[in-house]
């Protein structure tokens, strides 16, 4: 590895090198099919849950991403402040779902 870069990687975590995340990285996560709710680390230490797909826009540069919350506020992100994608396992939300014998 180069530089400073640093792996992140946990088992529920996009891995990619610090510092460079990119629209395509964001774009695979968004439209993975099935889709998965996940969650964006920020820089700051903030996080923002994208439930599911239709959460989620960006700019036409790909560089401004706007998440869109269930009250219907909405957060403006910078796509360079994005440190990590925390993607759920796909088994929550499953609880009651399960056909009866």
């Amino acid at each position: 590895m180069r530089g400073n870069a640093e792996t992140i990687a946990s088992p529920l975590t996009v891995p990619f090198l610090a510092n460079s995340m990119t629209i395509d990285k964001l774009q695979a996560v968004l439209n993975a099919n099935p889709f998965r709710p996940f969650t964006i680390h920020l820089a700051d230490g903030s996080r923002h849950h994208v439930p599911h797909r239709d959460f989620l826009s960006h700019s036409p540069a790909g560089r401004t991403v706007i998440i869109y919350h269930e009250d219907d506020s909405f957060s403006i992100l910078d796509l360079l402040l994005i440190t990590e994608l925390e993607v759920a396992n796909g088994k929550a939300g499953r609880k009651g779902k399960h056909k009866q014998r």
